[in-house]
């Protein structure tokens, strides 16, 4: 937070706390059980950094309810970014699993243009070819450029362009919550 104040953005609203996200990861794991039809052949990719995250608690959620492990691995979707700002050499994945044949839910914190989960389907595309892919999100804050939605998500959350949605998370943050900020 400290460092968002540094850069001259201010907390407009606090939009989840803790137990609010734990009640969204809750239901995104359940709708992912039931859309799966179970764990067979499933596996999640986080979007590095906080997509990462949350997969790895969607994952242990699963994993409670039905008994069973989900694999999980991280995507860096810098190489595959459309704009001009790409180090193509730059590359921390770490799908150490084969995907093709499985289905696979792409987790990220906050969907907003789409151009990330776009990003992200070419990263899996370049790995081998699953089933299915799926995506989560912890926030849809809407404004797509692209023709893609989320499957699952924790919360629609109207936005204007001009705020932004940061999503913390104690592993990353220091704590869970999710806030809208703008420029002040």
């Amino acid at each position: 937070m400290e460092e968002l104040k540094r850069e001259g953005f201010r907390v407009k609203a606090e939009i989840l706390d803790e137990s609010a996200i734990e009640r969204a990861i809750a239901r995104i794991s359940f709708e992912i059980i039931e859309r799966n039809k179970g764990t067979d052949n499933l596996c999640l990719v986080g979007l590095y950094s906080r997509g990462a995250v949350l997969a790895k608690r969607i994952a242990a959620k699963i994993s409670e309810n039905e008994g069973q492990e989900v694999t999980v691995g991280t995507l860096d979707i810098t190489p595959f970014r459309d704009d001009d700002k790409i180090d193509r050499a730059a590359d921390s994945s770490k799908i150490d699993f084969d995907i093709t044949g499985k289905h696979v839910v792409i987790i990220d914190d906050v969907i907003f243009t789409g151009r990330t989960a776009r990003a992200a389907i070419d990263g899996l595309l370049a790995r081998g070819r699953p089933t299915e892919i799926q995506l989560a999100a912890l926030i849809d804050r809407g404004h797509r450029e692209l023709p893609i939605r989320a499957d699952y998500i924790g919360k629609n959350l109207p936005t204007s362009r001009g705020e932004k949605v940061c999503v913390m998370v104690r592993e990353i943050d220091g704590c869970d919550k999710v806030v809208i900020i703008e420029k002040e």
